[in-house]
């Protein structure tokens, strides 16, 4: 992910330019739908100001904490993103009050982002207004944390050195499971592997399937459905889709691993906490739960991958998703990511990982 942060403000300067060009008249907040769509058009804009006129409860909310949940803050995925798109319904109104289900979209370098939130509204003179909720950002108090993970360095052959004719052998790693699935039409090959290694390795699994004829009918890669660095004895999920392609066509699965031998270390340790499976407000099945990182440094974007498991321990889905706010030590912080319906009633058991970037370990490769 060395290319992430780069790639991300590239996008986001050129989202931010587009946004920035375009004129609009003040909108109007005569209704509750109203009110929250001026709310995010002023905070597309960036117009903190207007935007912050539009809190009901502004004297319990932060100003400084109300724009930094917005544009997010210690180098996030959120501070590289854009609004895109704001949709809004009203679930509940009277004269007084009313809550409006607002669905926002963000762009990024990653994909669309999405955040759903239930913002309940009072009626005040001749405008609604939002009242905001009122989220804490907890205080760490000073300690000290013991650094005792491994580490791995990689010391490559020069032009000038003759160390044979090659340098060290990438790492030993393994298909340890597969499974081809339907869905929505296409095809889903979902699947774990494994470093047999005692050296740490960057991973990714190619396939290609084949037709009743042996003809090839794609050629896909995991991309960011796996842990890419895989540490000796690691286990990883990969998922590869092929959307346009029926399951009923293919009549063979050809995969292909490949490893590179790589630096890397054993921190930071991010645990999962509080797991569940439960619907959200749109009915979806998500696995949701709390993210804590328990080493001393912030890890600027988390990125969650979870195996979906049957009765007989059988790989039946493969999820992911990118958590929009920064990992500050010691701090737990929600995440969820989606399971597909028609593979909800069968999960049995489940595994979260984490992949992480952070900003400071990319400064020292340098």
């Amino acid at each position: 992910m060395k290319r992430l942060l780069p790639l991300l403000m590239i996008v986001l300067t050129v989202a931010l330019v587009a946004f920035g060009s375009v004129e609009f008249t003040r909108p109007s907040a005569s209704t509750p739908e109203r009110a929250v769509q001026a709310m995010f058009t002023y905070i597309k804009a960036r117009d903190w100001d207007r935007a912050f006129a539009l809190v009901a409860n502004a004297p319990q909310i932060d100003r400084a904490d109300f724009i930094a949940e917005l544009q997010g803050r210690d180098a996030s995925l959120r501070t590289y993103s854009a609004l895109e798109k704001v949709e809004t319904s009203t679930l509940h109104q009277n004269d007084a009050q009313a809550l409006v289900r607002t669905a926002l979209t963000y762009f990024s370098a990653v994909g669309s982002l999405k955040d759903t939130r239930d913002l309940g509204l009072v009626h005040e003179g001749d405008k609604w207004k939002v009242i905001w909720p009122v989220q804490k950002q907890p205080k760490v108090p000073p300690q000290v944390i013991p650094v005792t993970y491994l580490r791995w360095d990689v010391i490559s052959r020069g032009a000038a050195d003759d160390w044979g004719a090659q340098d060290a052998a990438p790492p030993r790693i393994r298909i340890t499971s597969m499974n081809a699935i339907e869905h929505q039409g296409g095809t889903v090959i979902l699947g774990e592997v494994v470093n047999d290694d005692t050296v740490p390795g960057f991973i990714s699994v190619d396939a290609t399937i084949l037709g009743a004829n042996n003809e090839v009918l794609g050629e896909e890669t995991a991309f960011d459905k796996i842990t890419h660095t895989l540490l000796p004895r690691q286990v990883s999920p990969f998922r590869i889709d092929f959307p346009r392609v029926p399951l009923s066509q293919v009549k063979n699965v050809r995969m292909t691993p490949h490893s590179l031998l790589v630096a890397a270390s054993a921190d930071p340790v991010i645990g999962a906490e509080h797991q569940q499976i439960a619907r959200d407000s749109m009915g979806r099945p998500m696995l949701r739960g709390e993210l804590v990182n328990q080493s001393g440094q912030t890890v600027n974007i988390p990125h969650v991958l979870a195996t979906f498991y049957d009765d007989a321990g059988k790989v039946i889905w493969v999820s992911d998703g990118y958590v929009s706010a920064a990992l500050p030590p010691q701090t737990p912080v929600p995440f969820a990511v989606e399971i597909a319906p028609a593979v909800a009633p069968r999960v049995h058991g489940y595994r979260v990982s984490v992949n992480e970037y952070m900003l400071n370990r990319r400064l020292e490769n340098q």
